[in-house]
């Protein structure tokens, strides 16, 4: 995938402008040649623009998102700390990162530079549309905006409003960021550090379930005094977070972005936006996601025209989006 970055200007739901703003997105090809089908993927929240980064048997050369035959579409959200304009940017006003001065974005922010990249990529028609988790709430947000730009559409553990769990599991993780003294002083892109490790950690657990614990993370010698394996690994998933380069600011804003969730809101609620899409869709539920049950994407295809339901089976909770890649590549056609 190849690394692409443009500025670009535009306005954010709560009134402020940003101008001149990077952007950061990745393409299978250098441009569109009109011909090739064209397949947009909608990246998860701590995720990156290059897909063959983090769904790598999914995406690549003889994959079943196929980098040599498809045009590969996936940009980095606004707000993320992988490129693009986010907290840990250059505050044209003060020449220092925004950190908490940074403004609120929302969902429907985040979604609506994805036109501005296809209108750039000479793009005039999407063959597929995915979206997983998060990316799926940006995917819902473009279709639904758009609804003639789309052939299909697949969402995977996602939904089209947060629900009240989810903002539970999303408030816990900004406490434990609040809690961390130095993510107020804002010194730095630095500060909240510890939070940031404890904020991953609770998320790392909403993402799995108990089978995937027990299954990978159970002490292996019976008579264990203390069980310290699964501790050893909650600590490593947040030191693993900051050492791919994220920040306590862009992970704040993130969450609080997600709370804004709701395609609904200004059309006359979820299953009347839901009802606007146009695009032959299928929706993957997976059996233990636990912040995006079955019964979410069952109702989600019910109210899309003509969408399709399925559901599989995990022993990995959420994350079974990354990990059952030989049970989503069927969903990948176009």
């Amino acid at each position: 995938m190849i690394r692409n970055e443009i500025k670009i200007q535009f306005p954010l739901e709560c009134g402020t402008v940003l101008k001149d703003a990077p952007l950061v997105f990745h393409t299978s090809a250098p441009s569109w040649d009109g011909i090739r089908k064209v397949i947009w993927i909608c990246h998860a929240l701590t995720a990156n623009s290059d897909p063959q980064d983090w769904w790598p048997e999914m995406v690549g050369p003889g994959k079943p998102i196929d980098t040599d035959r498809h045009f590969v579409v996936c940009v980095n959200f606004p707000g993320s700390s992988y490129g693009s304009i986010s907290a840990a940017s250059i505050n044209p006003e003060s020449g220092k990162p925004w950190l908490l001065d940074f403004p609120a974005l929302t969902i429907r922010d985040m979604a609506s530079v994805f036109p501005i990249v296809q209108k750039h990529l000479g793009i005039d028609r999407i063959d597929l549309l995915i979206g997983s988790s998060i990316g799926g709430f940006h995917a819902l947000e473009w279709a639904v905006s758009e609804p003639g730009l789309f052939r299909k559409l697949l969402i995977i553990a996602s939904a089209p409003r947060v629900s009240p769990y989810l903002g539970a599991t999303v408030e816990i993780q900004r406490m434990a960021l609040e809690a961390d003294p130095t993510f107020r002083e804002a010194a730095d892109i630095h500060g909240g550090s510890a939070g940031l490790r404890c904020a991953r950690a609770q998320a790392v657990l909403s993402y799995r379930c108990f089978d995937a614990y027990r299954l990978t993370q159970a002490e292996e010698d019976p008579d264990t005094m203390f069980a310290g394996r699964v501790a050893s690994y909650e600590r490593y998933q947040g030191e693993k977070l900051l050492r791919r380069g994220f920040d306590a600011y862009c992970y704040y804003t993130i969450c609080n972005a997600l709370d804004s969730h709701n395609t609904g809101r200004g059309r006359g609620g979820v299953d009347a936006a839901l009802g606007r899409i146009s695009a032959q869709t299928t929706i993957v539920s997976i059996d233990t996601d636990s912040i995006f049950p079955p019964l979410e994407g069952r109702h989600m295809a019910a109210c899309i025209p003509g969408a399709v339901y399925h559901e599989i089976s995990s022993n990995y909770g959420h994350d079974g989006f990354l990990i059952e890649t030989a049970k989503l590549a069927k969903f990948m056609t176009i």
